[in-house]
């Protein structure tokens, strides 16, 4: 009985934790600015469902497997002294940072910053103009980014995913096919839908199925919380906190990020990004106490000089 009663004291604090987790993203969702708080009108309405209903149970009804690829050494990516600019605005300067192996990286800042452009440099699609990268011997990377280029809009959900295979092999296991797609929330009739119709939560939620079952041990997830819900939200999160490689996630979601993080990539303005090992709470402190308690800032370059 002692022992009963202890799980239930802890279920109740668990509970407890989240439904206020949950009363602080809807909070933030609501005072977004007007664009955001449309684009999140979804999100808005899960909150307010799972408020009503209780979370555990809806939370624990969907799990997103992520599976670990080969064994990261100790040199996962490492850049020096980066360099990147278009035209005469110099986007970053002098950057330098080394992936921990079981780290997970918040890439935070303005839109327009640079921090896409990292992603693109890291996977050889665009070229730094100084500095260099060293990627490990047994890195291998999976990246979702927001144009989703690769996926076939005249193809279903399913068939993307799946190959047309009844089965899929991932991490040595074999999965049914339709019930690893159910595990992102496309179930039933939503797996027969064609591409090309779906929203962007659809496609976000889409090529995380895609990437995540190559069984890359390093992955690169660019805003892979826009437009989806809150279901989905949890299970990436506990995914990602149990994935056994390194993940580097860019997000304006400050919550979703405090939860995962163990490093900040902090692009500030005026075109310096700075590392900083710890959760996106002990980053804020430690900006206030370096910048001051700065609000929104428009995002700020420096003019490139060329010699």
């Amino acid at each position: 009985m002692e022992q009963k009663s202890k799980r239930l004291a802890q279920e109740e604090k668990q509970e407890s934790k989240r439904r206020k987790e949950l009363e602080r993203e809807l909070d933030w969702v609501r005072q977004s600015p007007k664009g955001r708080r449309a684009k999140n009108k979804a999100r808005v309405n899960n909150y307010e469902q799972m408020m009503a209903e209780g979370t555990n149970e809806k939370v624990a009804r969907l799990t997103i497997p992520i599976p670990n690829g080969p064994r990261l050494g100790n040199s996962v990516i490492e850049a020096s002294k980066l360099q990147k600019a278009f035209g005469d605005r110099l986007l970053i300067e002098n950057l330098s940072f080394d992936l921990p192996p079981a780290g997970i990286v918040g890439v935070i800042g303005p839109n327009g910053a640079g921090k896409t452009t990292l992603f693109r440099m890291i996977m050889g699609e665009e070229r730094a103009d100084a500095g260099s990268f060293k990627v490990g011997e047994t890195v291998e990377i999976g990246y979702v980014d927001q144009r989703h280029a690769d996926i076939d809009a005249q193809k279903s959900v399913w068939e993307v995913v799946s190959g047309g295979n009844e089965q899929l092999e991932i991490g040595g296991k074999l999965f049914n096919s339709r019930a690893y797609v159910s595990r992102f929330n496309f179930n039933g009739a939503d797996q027969q839908k064609k591409c090309g119709v779906l929203s962007g939560g659809e496609r976000n939620r889409l090529h995380l199925a895609m990437t995540l079952k190559t069984e890359a041990n390093v992955l690169l997830l660019d805003e892979p919380t826009n437009d989806i819900d809150v279901d989905t939200l949890r299970a990436l999160e506990e995914g990602i906190q149990s994935f056994a490689g390194c993940a580097v996630v860019i997000s304006h979601d400050r919550y979703f990020l405090d939860r995962i993080c163990t490093h900040i990539l902090a692009f500030e303005g005026d075109s310096q990004v700075y590392w900083f090992e710890g959760t996106y709470s002990e980053y804020e402190e430690n900006r206030k106490k370096r910048l001051g308690n700065l609000g929104p800032q428009r995002v700020k370059y420096r003019k490139l000089v060329r010699d």
